[in-house]
């Protein structure tokens, strides 16, 4: 009896033409080189932002206004299996200030005051799976970040 080939052959081409798709569009402009991308300057980022008070875990990745002499707030609401970590700011515009909000553990809440003109990126994250003893788990982690743009 003759052992065919055409099963195994043929499942070879399937999976070498479904890897082929599976890393995007690529366009090519032809220069080879990449600028570096730059931090948003206010000016720039005005017209793509949302002027809001209190930013949550559904605000990530968003880009948001502020006036100086205003206050954001963020509440980022967490589990003691979940918690997140404490907001990290990068940039220049905003100070620190009294949340007066008691928070529970696993929560992250900070308030900014908005001093001069600016831009700042506030960034969080916690775990993805709650971690417990013989459970199964995982390394898996949720990232916040939001971009702020403080203006006179």
């Amino acid at each position: 009896m003759r052992r065919s080939i055409l099963g195994p052959s043929l499942a070879v081409a399937t999976l070498a033409l479904a890897l082929t798709g599976c890393g995007g569009t690529k366009s090519d402009t032809g220069s080879g080189s990449v600028s570096p991308s730059s931090s948003p300057t206010p000016s720039k980022s005005r017209a793509a932002c949302t002027a809001k008070e209190t930013l949550s875990a559904t605000d990530t990745s968003g880009t948001f206004c502020l006036t100086t002499g205003n206050t954001v707030r963020i509440l980022l609401d967490g589990t003691t299996t979940r918690p997140w970590a404490p907001v990290k700011t990068v940039g220049t515009g905003l100070k620190a200030t009294n949340s007066g909000i008691l928070i529970r553990p696993g929560d992250a809440s900070n308030a900014y005051e908005a001093v001069s003109a600016g831009t700042v990126k506030l960034t969080s994250s916690r775990p993805l799976c709650a971690t417990a003893p013989h459970k199964i788990s995982c390394k898996g982690i949720q990232e916040w970040s939001v971009t702020v743009v403080v203006s006179k």
